[in-house]
C-alpha cells in the first residue's frame, strides 16, 4: 500500500452500523473513499452519518482508495462515550439476570415434573453453537465479509441457544444496538422459555388428562 503524504478531510456520506464500514466524499472532490470502523482510534464515539472526517490516503494494490487513522472532528468525544459505556454496561448486567431467572423456572417445573436430561444437553449445545455464530458473524462485521443473516441469529436463540446469545452479544459487543432485532430477540426467548414451561408443566398433564 501507498501511504498518502497529507491528510484531506471529507464527509461521511455513506455509513453501514451493522457492518461498520462506509464512504467519505473528499472536500476536495474525486471518487469516494471506503473507510472501515478499524480506521478510527479505539475508545471513539461511533462515526456520524454527514460528519467532517479528517483521514490519511491509502492506495490498495489494485488501486482501491481507502482511508486510514481517521478522525472525527467533533469536539467533547470523551463524554459521550464514557455515557455510551455505561449504559451498554447497565443494559448488559440487565441482560445477564434471564439467565438465572431461566434456571430458577428451569429448577422449579423440574420439582412438579423431571425434565428429561438431554433438555439440559440441549440448552447447553445451542448455546455454545449461538455463541460461536454470533463470534463468527462479530468477525464478518469487522471485516466487511458476508453476515450471518438476522433470521439465523433468531432461530438459533429460539432453538435453546439464548443464552449462549446473550452471552455473545454482552462480552463480543455484537448485535447490542439496533432496537428492531434486540425486539425480536426478546421476543424469540419468551417464546422459548414459554415454551418450555408449557411442555414440562403439570398444568399441562392436568388439561391432556382431563
Amino acid at each position: 500500500m501507498v501511504s498518502g503524504r497529507v491528510r484531506p478531510t471529507g464527509s461521511l456520506t455513506s455509513w453501514n452500523d451493522d457492518r461498520g464500514f462506509g464512504f467519505i466524499s473528499p472536500a476536495q472532490g474525486g471518487p469516494a473513499v471506503f473507510v472501515h470502523i478499524t480506521a478510527f482510534p479505539r475508545g471513539q464515539v461511533r462515526p456520524l452519518l454527514g460528519e467532517t472526517l479528517t483521514y490519511d490516503l491509502d492506495v490498495t494494490p489494485e488501486g482501491k482508495r481507502r482511508a486510514t487513522n481517521a478522525k472525527s472532528t467533533r469536539m467533547r468525544q470523551t463524554r459521550p462515550a464514557r455515557t455510551a459505556a455505561r449504559s451498554r454496561s447497565g443494559s448488559g448486567a440487565t441482560a445477564y439476570l434471564a439467565i438465572p431467572a431461566f434456571l430458577a423456572i428451569y429448577l422449579t417445573v423440574g420439582r412438579y415434573q423431571p425434565v428429561p436430561l438431554w433438555i439440559s444437553g440441549l440448552y447447553l449445545v445451542a448455546s455454545v453453537v449461538c455463541f460461536i455464530v454470533y463470534a463468527v458473524d462479530k468477525s464478518a462485521a469487522t471485516a466487511g465479509r458476508w453476515r450471518v443473516s438476522e433470521s439465523t441469529l433468531l432461530l438459533l436463540g429460539l432453538a435453546g441457544g439464548w443464552p449462549g446469545a446473550i452471552v455473545a452479544q454482552q462480552t463480543l459487543r455484537h448485535k447490542t444496538k439496533k432496537a428492531s432485532f434486540r425486539s425480536a430477540f426478546w421476543g424469540s426467548v419468551i417464546v422459548n422459555v414459554v415454551a418450555f414451561v408449557a411442555c414440562f408443566s403439570p398444568l399441562l398433564y392436568g388439561v391432556l388428562a382431563g
